[in-house]
C-alpha cells in the first residue's frame, strides 16, 4: 500500500488591524469527547426532605407587625370571656353539688396537659412545614423564625402575641360552656385552655431577664409554676431538639429522657420519608442574630 506524505500547510500571513500575523492556519481537527453523557436530572425520591426556609423578615423599631390590633383584642377579650366561664361555671356547680375534690384536680390534671400539649404543637411547628403551609403556616412562620429572632417576642404587645390561641379557644370551648354545667369537665377545660392561650405570655417571660419581669412571676418561675428562663433557653442551644414545653416545662425532662420526640420523627421519616428540621446541621435559619445588631430602624 502507498503511503502518501502528510504535509503541513504553510502558514498563511494575513493582514490584521494594520499588522502581520504570523499564526498559522491549520486545517480543522475533530475532537471527541467521552463516551459517558453527563448525568440527567434525578427525580427526587418520596424521601427527599425540601427545607423551607425562614422567610420571616428581621424585625425593625415600631414594626407594626409586633403592635397589637382591635382585632387582636377582640379574640383575645373573647378567649379570657370563654375560660373565666368554663371556670365559674364549674365552680358554681362544685358549690351546688358540694364537690370539690375532682374539680380541683380536673383543673390540676388540665394544667399538666397544657403543658404536654404546648410541647407537642411547638415541636411540630418547628420542625415541619412552612409559611405555605395550609392554616398553620403563619405560626410555623413565626416559631422558625424565633429561632433566629428569639428576643422579638418580648418586643410583641400582649394582644399581639395571644391573639391567634385566643381565637382557636374561642371556638373550642364556647360550645363546650353552652353544652354541659359538668364541674369536673369545666374544670379541667378552663384550665387547660386558659393556659394554652396563655402558653405565649409565659415563653415571653421566658425571655426575659428578671429586672424586666414582675417578682411574682420570677418566684413563679423559680417555683416550677411557669417555665423557667433557664430550661427553655437550653431549647435555644444547638441541637435545637429539646425543651419544648412552655407552659410549666415539667414534661421536658420526661419527654427528653424518653427520647419521646426522636421516637415521633423517626415514625414520620419512616412513615411519609419527611425530615424533621432538627436532623440538619444548624444554619443562618436556626442561628440567633444578637439584638444589638439586628434591630434597627
Amino acid at each position: 500500500m502507498a503511503v502518501l506524505n502528510q504535509r503541513t500547510p504553510t502558514p498563511k500571513l494575513l493582514p490584521r488591524h494594520g499588522r502581520i500575523s504570523h499564526k498559522p492556519l491549520l486545517p480543522p481537527r475533530l475532537f471527541h469527547c467521552s463516551a459517558t453523557a453527563p448525568p440527567k436530572n434525578r427525580r427526587l425520591n418520596s424521601k427527599t426532605l425540601i427545607l423551607n426556609p425562614v422567610t420571616s423578615r428581621p424585625p425593625v423599631i415600631n414594626d407594626p407587625s409586633l403592635k397589637s390590633t382591635w382585632t387582636h383584642r377582640a379574640w383575645v377579650t373573647g378567649g379570657c370571656s370563654t375560660v373565666l366561664i368554663s371556670l365559674a361555671k364549674s365552680i358554681s356547680a362544685s358549690a351546688d353539688s358540694h364537690i370539690w375534690v375532682q374539680p380541683i384536680l380536673a383543673g390540676l390534671f388540665g394544667y399538666v396537659m397544657a403543658d404536654l400539649g404546648s410541647g407537642i404543637y411547638h415541636w411540630g411547628i418547628d420542625n415541619y412545614g412552612g409559611a405555605e403551609t395550609p392554616v398553620f403556616g403563619a405560626q410555623i412562620d413565626a416559631f422558625q423564625g424565633h429561632h433566629k429572632w428569639p428576643w422579638t417576642i418580648t418586643r410583641r404587645q400582649f394582644a399581639n402575641n395571644l391573639h391567634a390561641l385566643a381565637k382557636v379557644v374561642t371556638f373550642i370551648v364556647l360550645p363546650i360552656n353552652l353544652l354541659t354545667n359538668d364541674p369536673v369537665l369545666l374544670g379541667f377545660v378552663g384550665m387547660c385552655s386558659g393556659c394554652i392561650m396563655f402558653s405565649q405570655q409565659f415563653h415571653a417571660w421566658a425571655h426575659m431577664t428578671k429586672s424586666r419581669l414582675p417578682p411574682m412571676v420570677v418566684k413563679l418561675q423559680d417555683g416550677g409554676v411557669l417555665v423557667s428562663r433557664l430550661q427553655h433557653a437550653e431549647h435555644h442551644r444547638a441541637p435545637y431538639n429539646n425543651n419544648y414545653c412552655i407552659v410549666s416545662g415539667v414534661w421536658n425532662e420526661v419527654l427528653d429522657g424518653l427520647s419521646f420526640f426522636e421516637a415521633l420523627e423517626m415514625v414520620i421519616y419512616f412513615k411519609f420519608g419527611v425530615r424533621p428540621r432538627s436532623w440538619t446541621e444548624p444554619n443562618s435559619d436556626w442561628t440567633e442574630d444578637p439584638e444589638t445588631t439586628t434591630f434597627v430602624s
